[in-house]
């Protein structure tokens, strides 16, 4: 029976519509380029940086990040706030919560993403990121975390992210159930390919989870 529910961030929990629209004006590309760029890389199974080096191949982007801070100390920037929520979210984690399912938020994020999840106050026993960690998906290490902050075994935890390689595929190497998120590019592409069926569950949205975790349990 799953006990407890964790959630990645990025594209779960979190639209990054704003942030690479923010990130394509700072670097004078328009947004449309930039997140077709994305799509390719999604498609393609190459990193988010890739797609920096398609549209700008001069750009150094540690570079151009830390120049973003000292321009914008107080901005964004690349980062998110209670408004890039989606609108599922706070519902979605409630009805878990409600029915008795523990609730907890980890994915790969820095240490300010921390600050920003905790300030939303959401329907969640605890947060937690990679960077606190000192480990990322998809390492094995990072799910032993996850286990070992919920008490479970991880039969017993339903992981929920929209990537296959670093959501669905490494929680079920761990031995925890799983669903795959048709959301943002990454979750729309994986759902297609075969490796899916992997996964216990493909959902539309975060709504989706309850009755078919029902149906699971």
């Amino acid at each position: 029976m799953i006990k407890a529910v964790v959630f990645d961030v990025g594209e779960t929990l979190i639209s990054e519509d704003r942030i690479w629209t923010r990130w394509a004006r700072r670097i004078g590309v328009s947004p449309f380029v930039l997140m077709g760029a994305l799509g390719g890389m999604a498609a393609l199974d190459r990193p988010h940086s890739d797609a920096f080096r398609l549209v700008r191949p001069d750009l150094d982007l540690d570079a151009e990040e830390a120049a973003w801070e000292r321009d914008d100390p107080d901005g964004l920037r690349n980062h998110f706030d209670a408004d890039d929520l989606y609108p599922d979210v706070r519902e979605a984690l409630a009805a878990l919560r409600a029915e008795g399912h523990q609730v907890i938020i980890a994915g790969n994020q820095p240490r300010r993403a921390y600050d920003a999840l905790v300030a939303m106050d959401l329907p969640a026993d605890s947060v937690h990121t990679s960077d606190g960690w000192g480990v990322a998906k998809p390492d094995p290490g990072f799910f032993a975390k996850v286990a070992s902050v919920a008490g479970r075994e991880p039969g017993e935890i339903l992981y929920v992210g929209d990537r296959l390689d670093n959501d669905v595929l490494p929680a079920a190497a761990a031995g925890m159930r799983t669903a795959l998120l048709r959301r943002g590019p990454w979750g729309y592409l994986h759902a297609e390919r075969p490796q899916a069926r992997a996964a216990d569950m493909i959902v539309d949205d975060l709504h989706a989870l309850l009755p078919a975790l029902r149906r699971l349990t």
